[in-house]
């Protein structure tokens, strides 16, 4: 190895270690913080979530109820569905699910998402919650009390409602 590879080792190295260069996780690309916009930016830019895996036994327009609509579509990055099938019991960090929520008419009604970030929240099991409108714009983010309240109900399944994580 030369002076000019051990140096490009070095500098590496010393990125990572202080955090300043993200690796992507099973896959994914660089995950995105913990906030709507970045966290849109990379569903939609980055790594397009329509490419991902349905939640696994979903599909297409699957039947939904309130608040989320009467037709859904689940979404999960490799992190997640590698928890899915393993039934892991709790998600990894960098785990997403991405819903669509949509009107009996198969309109888009909104995008809702839960994105597991270490530390975020721990009393909500360290979900980043977030809902965009039809046309990408935030319409909540972050520790969303109603998303908490009512997920909270599956607990047991790592705030999941759409399939068994156990």
């Amino acid at each position: 190895m030369n002076i000019k590879q051990v140096v490009i080792l070095m500098v590496a190295a010393i990125a990572l270690l202080s955090g300043s260069f993200s690796l992507g996780l099973a896959g994914d690309a660089a995950l995105p913080k913990a906030d709507g916009k970045a966290v849109y930016e990379y569903l939609t830019t980055t790594n397009p979530y329509q490419k991902w895996a349905f939640y696994p036994a979903t599909g297409k327009f699957y039947e939904g109820r309130h608040p989320h609509g009467a037709l859904l579509t689940t979404y999960v990055n490799d992190l997640a569905l590698d928890g899915i099938r393993a039934k892991a019991g709790t998600l990894e960090d960098g785990a997403i699910i991405v819903k669509e929520n949509y009107s009996p008419d198969k309109k888009l009604g909104a995008v809702t998402v839960m994105y597991r970030v270490d530390g975020y929240d721990a009393d909500a099991g360290d979900w980043f919650w977030a809902k965009y409108k039809g046309d990408g714009s935030i319409e909540k983010e972050g520790k969303v009390a109603g998303c908490i309240s009512c997920h909270a109900a599956v607990i047991n399944n790592d705030w999941i409602f759409t399939g068994p994580v156990k």
